[in-house]
C-alpha cells in the first residue's frame, strides 16, 4: 500500500494533513535534517574564524555557498541523506558525509573537509537542532495560533461585555455575570499561559561526548572552547544558532527547558479544554447558536442537529496533545548516567504532540468564529431565576442589622421556584430605609451583575 493521506497511520499526516502543513517542514524528519545541516555549517564556518593556522578563514564565496546549502535545503537533499544512512546506519554521520559530498569540485572546502563535525558528538548536533526546531515551531505556529484565539476572545469580551448571563456554580443558578466577563476570564488565563510559553529559554550545548570539551582540548589545549561554543550557540542566525548556551551537561543537554516548554504548552491546553467544555455547555443551553454551513450534516438520522463539533474536536485533540506533552516533560529530563538513548525515540514525537495542539487551536478558533449570541435564551434564563437575588437582599439586610437575614432568605428561596412577587413582598416587609427598599425592588437578575462590565472591558 502506498503512503497517502488515506493510508497514513497517523491522522496528522492523513485526515488532517493539510491543516498541519505549516508545522510539517519544521518538526518532521526533513525539518530535523535541515537543522542538523544548519548546525554543522554554522560550526564549520565559526571554526574557520577561530584563528587556527590549520583552518584559515573561508572566502566570501565559500561562505555564501555553505549558507546556501542551508537556505535551499530541499526534500531531495533530505532523501539523499537518508540514502547515505542506509550504509552508515547513523543519521548524524550521514549528514556529515552529505555535507562533505557537497565540497567536491570546490578545492577550498575540500581541503578543510575534516573540520566538518570537528570534535562534536552526535548529540552536539542533535540537541542544537531540536532547539532550532522548537524555536521555529513556537514562533511560526504555536504562538500565532494562540494569538489568533486571544484576539477572538478579546473581541468577544468587548462585544459581550454588558450582556447579562446567569452564572452556574455546581451546575445550579448563581449570581449573574456577563458573557463578556466570562470570556475575559479565559482571555486573562490564556494570556498568561501564552507569555509563559514565549518566555521559556531554549537551551543548547556543544561540549563533546560527556560535556567537558575533552576532544576539543586534545586538539588545541589552550583555546577557550567554552567561549567559542557559547558564541556559536548565541550568535543570531544564520551565522550562529540564536538560542541560549547551556554550560553544564552530560552527553545530552538535560532537556529541562523542553520539559518547561511542554508543561507550559500543556497548561495553555488545559485552559482551552476548560473553555471548550464551557462553550459546549453554553451551546447546549442555547446561549449560543452556530452559524450553518451549506451542505453540512449534524446527524445521519436527526436532520435538525447542529453539533458543536469544533469544540469537541478541540477538546479531544488537546487531550491527546497533553498526554504526549506530559510524557515528554516527565521522561526527557531522565537519563541513565551520562547517556542512554531512551530520549532519542521519544524526541521524534515532539512534532506529533505539537501537531495535536496546533490542530486543536484551529478547531477551537473555527468554532468561536461560528458562534452567534442568542440573547433571547440568555434573557429567558435570567427571568426564570429570581432566586439569585436572595444574595443581594440578605446582604442589604445584614448591612442594616436585620437579624437572621440569611436564614429568612433561605426559607423563602432554597429549593423553590421563586417569582419576583415573592421577593418583592419580602422586601416591602423589611425594616430598612425606604430608598434601599426601592433600590432592591428595582433590581432584576439581569441588572445584578456587579463589576462584570468593567472587568470585561479591561481586556
Amino acid at each position: 500500500m502506498s503512503l497517502s493521506t488515506i493510508s497514513a497511520l497517523s491522522p496528522l499526516d492523513g485526515r488532517y494533513a493539510a491543516k498541519l502543513a505549516p508545522l510539517r517542514p519544521l518538526m518532521s524528519e526533513h525539518g530535523f535534517m535541515h537543522r542538523r545541516v544548519q548546525v554543522e555549517i554554522a560550526w564549520f564556518i565559526a571554526l574557520s574564524d577561530a584563528g587556527f593556522d590549520e583552518f584559515k578563514p573561508l572566502t566570501p564565496g565559500a561562505r555564501t555557498y555553505l549558507l546556501g546549502l542551508v537556505k535551499n535545503f530541499s526534500e531531495a537533499d533530505a532523501l539523499a541523506i537518508k540514502e547515505i544512512e542506509k550504509t552508515t546506519n547513523h543519521d548524524v554521520k550521514a549528514v556529515e558525509y552529505w555535507i562533505k559530498s557537497k565540497f567536491e569540485a570546490r578545492p577550498e572546502l575540500l581541503a578543510a573537509a575534516e573540520f566538518v563535525h570537528f570534535a562534536c558528538t552526535s548529540e552536539d548536533i542533535n540537541n542544537t537542532s531540536h532547539a532550532l526546531q522548537l524555536k521555529a515551531a513556537r514562533a511560526t505556529v504555536l504562538l500565532p495560533a494562540l494569538d489568533a484565539i486571544l484576539a477572538k476572545l478579546r473581541e468577544m469580551a468587548q462585544t459581550f461585555a454588558d450582556v447579562p448571563m446567569l452564572a452556574r456554580t455546581h451546575g445550579q443558578t448563581a449570581s449573574p455575570t456577563t458573557v463578556g466577563k466570562e470570556v475575559a476570564n479565559v482571555f486573562r488565563r490564556l494570556e498568561k499561559a501564552r507569555a509563559q510559553i514565549a518566555g521559556v529559554e531554549l537551551l543548547a550545548k556543544m561540549n563533546g561526548a560527556v560535556g567537558n570539551y575533552n576532544a576539543h582540548l586534545s586538539a588545541w589545549p589552550t583555546f577557550d572552547w567554552e567561549a567559542f561554543s557559547r558564541r556559536v550557540i548565541e550568535t543570531p542566525e544564520p551565522l550562529g544558532l540564536g538560542v541560549t548556551f547551556q554550560p553544564y551537561s552530560i552527553q545530552i543537554e538535560p532537556h529541562d527547558y523542553m520539559a518547561e516548554l511542554f508543561d507550559a504548552v500543556a497548561r495553555a491546553n488545559t485552559i482551552l479544554v476548560d473553555w471548550s467544555r464551557d462553550v459546549w455547555g453554553y451551546i447546549s443551553l442555547g446561549y449560543f447558536k452556530q452559524r450553518l454551513k451549506a451542505g453540512e450534516i449534524g446527524s445521519s438520522t436527526m436532520p435538525h442537529k447542529v453539533n458543536p463539533i469544533d469544540f469537541e474536536n478541540a477538546e479531544g485533540n488537546l487531550g491527546l496533545a497533553n498526554a504526549l506533552l506530559r510524557h515528554l516533560s516527565e521522561k526527557l529530563p531522565v537519563s541513565r548516567w551520562q547517556r542512554d538513548l531512551t530520549d532519542s525515540t521519544v524526541l521524534r514525537n515532539m512534532g506529533v504532540a505539537l501537531g495535536y495542539a496546533a490542530l486543536a487551536y484551529q478547531s477551537l478558533l473555527t468554532g468561536l468564529n461560528k458562534l452567534e449570541l442568542n440573547r433571547e435564551a440568555l434573557d429567558a434564563d435570567l427571568d426564570s431565576s429570581w432566586e439569585v437575588l436572595a444574595e443581594p437582599i440578605q446582604t442589604v439586610m445584614r448591612r442594616f442589622g436585620v437579624q437572621g437575614a440569611y436564614e429568612k432568605l433561605k426559607e423563602v428561596t432554597r429549593g423553590k421556584t421563586v417569582q419576583a412577587a415573592d421577593l418583592h413582598a419580602l422586601i416591602r416587609s423589611l425594616e430598612i430605609p425606604e430608598a434601599e427598599k426601592n433600590r432592591l425592588l428595582a433590581m432584576t437578575p439581569g441588572s445584578y451583575i456587579g463589576k462584570a462590565v468593567d472587568l470585561a472591558r479591561r481586556t
